[in-house]
């Protein structure tokens, strides 16, 4: 790369990490922890002794960095190359190792939940209960053998209280430092009774609520200036014609966009100044930052405890979560090639009785209007999801057998509305025409009864279930001694059935102008499994693992694949430990048997030219095409584009290798490091091809621009499909040292980071790879968002923590490293993206009974967003992967009793 020293090498890297800590339990002290079974394995052990690299996160951690979500931590993990939530919807979701969220597998206490309901691939964690939570375990490698030949990019597991005796209640507060929205609220209540030891039993029940508002793009309109866009090559005033309010039009004869009320500076702050004499919609006034949403989730968990080797217990999990997504106004968009006319016996004819200054050169013909009705406001989407789920696990023992069997049903649901601005199309096309709708301004009192009277609002477009069943038995016993201990064999059996379905409803054929229409989509499929383990010590210095899995599909067959691992410690403070495992991913329910439709429904992201109606232009770069004689530019040059989405039917599984090389010293004492070098291939990727890969080479990809019989683009294909390979890998670098205890406190530093090696990606099998490493690919979130994937060459966690007596403090960094930038535009704005590291300070005090009183600054150097001339990003940073709040001040108070 051309300017590989703005980011670090590997010798860099690890010789700079050598400064900071990770600490572990010493080989001593974890003689005396119980066995437990620790996430990548069926059979029980002690932590330290896994040969599988798993990062451990406690509840208390995330309360101690200030987490008001679980989105916070799926940013921060350096494994994690997660997006931040967006307004799409679909909720805080994981994607370990930049391999998208379909590929991570999420279980609550070691079993799946039902998926988010759309997509039904992947698991919206909002719906989890923080308050809930005793650890979140992280699995760093595939586990296909144990949990399911899908989990290719690895496992998180989020576990549960094991019991709870008492009540708490605590609530926590975030306020912005700037003025306006991102403002948080959490409030959570827990009860339990009985002790498990004593009584035999417990029963405990925990609510968790939390609301964040909506944060405006006006709120952060420093971000965005026109300036800063301007120096970056994304100059807001290049856009041209397009829907605006006062609307821009065209004439059967004049096909060159105009409007009435440019020369007066359009009419602010709904619109800005264009090019070429036009108004174009004033972004900075519209859109939103960050989503405002509200969850609340309750967990209840009853165990019996009949002996020391039999426990039964139930729970029952309800999250919900509610999420108001905001588009730019209604527009008049044609529907079934029918235009938005205004003829000249409106009043609102340029020069008529209403007012709206005369156009040269019209002679009254009618004019084809591109109008954003600015009297509706933003268009609103809102979005309900509820996730429920009831799991039944038996742990006993059974003659020389350890045994665990369970039952699992999760039901999610997911509903969208139209919850305000949007209108029946057809009749908006007629207001306009029979001169009741001002199309050049706001509305008169008739306008505002017109458009009150074809609205639509509350009206539910889409109705979305998945559900999950399940049952899994699992047994394990010692079969004979080995030099290095028992020689363990476990045996698991489970069957399972995904079931979807996908409606929207008649209604989207109403509000023709959002680019959608009614659907169906459903599908099913059952899964059979059988496993095998066998933990084999062969010396006391020297663990071998294996395992293997077959599974059945209903609609795909077997497959079956192993996996294995070893742990070799030739003295106590070296260890080396691998692992190598295959994958076989079927495609989601939703990307093989969900919705399709015959046309468009959706439009591009970003803005494009059309390669054949604007041609000409720079491949890639929007704007710098001409339109063809006889077309309207802001029709076809710099717009967005008509687009399909859906399913398809002829996707074929995709298949994974990979393998993990580790190693964990304790140079000195109390001073941990490990080291874990991972690499990952797939084939027959299932993914979208991202939107900028059809316009670089149009040529190649022509026959995905459906045209319709005179030319015109009908939609660009943009399904899901069976693209080539992948390869991943890296370095996972743990450190931490704990400081000899002294007279003003404790003290500990903590590093977790992840060192990118490798992320290259074939559009089609046989092509050339093409490396995604700190810079924007070919490589796509896919069914989540049409940004692409995010894959910093470096990212670290970087804690250093305190506590004396009552008082604790702890200081966190998040970085990451710089990233060069799409860069398609004029080559004198070609640019990098600077690093970005984000420092969090909390304090606690837990001097008064019963009650710990929290405080801290988010964003403590008030570290703004990178910036970014990606044309995804509307606004100019990166807010995938980057948050534009700013500094924050974060409360919490917790009182037990």
């Amino acid at each position: 790369m051309k300017d590989d020293k703005k980011f670090p090498r590997p010798v860099f890297v690890l010789s700079s990490i050598a400064l900071a800590v990770l600490a572990v339990v010493n080989q001593a002290q974890a003689q005396e922890i119980q066995r437990v079974e620790v996430t990548g394995s069926s059979i029980k052990r002690l932590a330290t002794e896994a040969s599988l690299p798993v990062t451990m996160v406690s509840g208390e951690e995330l309360e101690k960095r200030g987490m008001t979500t679980l989105a916070d931590l799926m940013m921060a993990l350096p494994e994690s190359a997660s997006l931040a939530p967006s307004n799409a919807g679909s909720g805080t979701n994981i994607n370990l190792r930049g391999l998208g969220v379909n590929r991570t597998l999420v279980l609550l206490n070691g079993r799946r939940l039902a998926n988010e309901a759309i997509a039904d691939g992947y698991a919206n964690l909002d719906v989890i209960p923080m308050s809930a939570i005793a650890r979140v375990e992280i699995l760093r490698d595939g586990a296909s053998s144990i949990y399911g030949s899908d989990a290719i990019g690895g496992v998180v597991n989020f576990i549960t209280k094991r019991t709870v005796v008492g009540n708490s209640v605590s609530a926590q507060y975030v306020k912005p430092q700037k003025t306006g929205g991102g403002d948080e609220q959490r409030v959570s209540a827990t009860v339990g009774v009985g002790d498990l030891e004593k009584d035999g039993w417990n029963l405990y029940g925990t609510i968790d609520a939390h609301r964040r508002s909506r944060l405006l793009a006006s709120d952060r309109a420093e971000l965005s200036t026109t300036e800063m866009l301007t120096s970056i090559g994304r100059a807001p005033t290049l856009g041209s014609g397009g829907y605006a309010m006062p609307a821009n039009f065209t004439t059967a004869t004049n096909k060159t966009a105009a409007n009435p009320y440019y020369a007066s500076n359009c009419q602010g702050p709904y619109s800005i100044q264009g090019a070429k004499n036009t108004c174009i919609l004033n972004a900075a006034y519209y859109g939103t930052a960050l989503y405002g949403n509200e969850q609340v989730t309750f967990y209840a968990k009853a165990t019996k405890k009949f002996n020391d080797e039999h426990i039964l217990s139930i729970d029952y999990m309800r999250g919900q979560e509610h999420i108001l997504g905001t588009k730019n106004p209604t527009t008049s968009l044609a529907a079934n090639n029918v235009n938005a006319l205004l003829p000249s016996t409106s009043k609102w004819y340029p020069g008529g009785t209403g007012g709206v200054p005369a156009v040269a050169g019209l002679k009254g013909e009618p004019l084809t209007v591109t109008w954003s009705v600015a009297d509706l406001a933003e268009a609103v989407t809102k979005d309900v999801q509820v996730n429920q789920r009831i799991a039944i696990n038996d742990e006993g023992r059974f003659g020389n057998w350890d045994y665990k069997a369970g039952f699992v049903y999760g039901h999610s649901q997911r509903d969208n509305y139209y919850e305000s601005g949007y209108v029946d199309g057809a009749a908006l096309l007629t207001g306009i025409a029979n001169g009741t709708l001002n199309p050049f301004g706001l509305q008169d009192a008739a306008g505002k009864a017109y458009l009150a009277s074809i609205g639509v609002d509350g009206a539910q477009n889409r109705h979305s279930v998945s559900t999950f069943t399940g049952i899994d038995f699992t047994a394990s016993t010692e079969l004979t001694k080995l030099a290095g201990g028992p020689l363990t064999l476990a045996l698991g059996a489970d069957l399972h059935r995904d079931t979807t379905e996908d409606t929207k409803t008649a209604i989207t054929s109403i509000v023709t102008y959002a680019a959608s229409g009614p659907s169906r989509g459903q599908g099913a499929r059952n899964v059979a499994a059988l496993y095998a383990e066998m933990e084999i010590p062969v010396t006391k210095d020297l663990n071998f693992n294996v395992a293997v899995r077959d599974d059945h599909f209903s609609d795909f067959g077997n497959t079956i694949n192993p996996k294995a691992s070893f742990r070799y410690q030739p003295m106590k403070s070296l260890m080396f430990r691998g692992s190598a495992n295959t994958g076989f991913r079927a495609p989601t329910l939703f990307d093989r048997y969900g919705y399709r439709v015959a046309g468009a429904n959706a439009t591009t992201a970003a803005k494009w030219d059309d390669p054949v109606q604007c041609p000409g232009g720079t491949p890639g770069v929007a704007g710098t095409g001409k339109a063809l004689p006889g077309l309207v530019a802001s029709a076809v040059c710099n717009v967005s584009l008509p687009r399909q989405t859906g399913s398809n039917p002829d996707l074929v599984p995709e298949t994974s290798r990979g393998f993990t090389l580790g190693i964990v010293t304790e140079p000195l004492q109390n001073l941990t490091v490990s080291a874990d070098y991972w690499h990952i291939e797939m084939k027959d990727m299932l993914a979208n091809l991202p939107e900028q890969v059809y316009f670089l080479n149009p040529t190649k990809y022509a026959d995905l621009f459906v045209r319709n019989a005179d030319g015109s683009l009908a939609y660009i294909k943009n399904i899901t499909m069976n693209l080539g390979g992948q390869k991943a890998s890296g370095i996972d670098v743990s450190m931490a040292y704990d400081i000899p205890r002294t007279s003003i406190g404790n003290f500990k530093f903590q590093l977790n980071g992840t060192y990118l090696t490798q992320f290259d990606n074939q559009l089609e099998k046989d092509s050339a790879y093409v490396s995604n490493v700190g810079r924007f690919g070919v490589a796509s979130n896919g069914t989540t968002s049409s940004l692409p994937i995010i894959t910093f060459r470096w990212k670290h966690t970087l804690t250093m923590s305190w506590t004396k007596g009552d008082w604790s403090s702890q200081l966190t960094q998040n970085y990451n490293t710089g990233y060069h930038d799409q860069n398609l535009i004029a080559a004198q704005y070609f640019r990098d993206i600077e690093p970005y590291q984000v420092w969090n300070l909390t304090a606690s005090y837990r001097g008064f009974k019963n009650l710990t009183l929290s405080a801290g600054i988010t964003n403590l150097l008030d570290a703004k967003p990178p910036i970014t001339n990606h044309s995804g990003y509307t606004y100019g940073y990166l807010s995938s992967a980057a948050s534009p709040i700013g500094r924050a001040f974060n409360a919490r108070l917790s009182y037990n009793f």
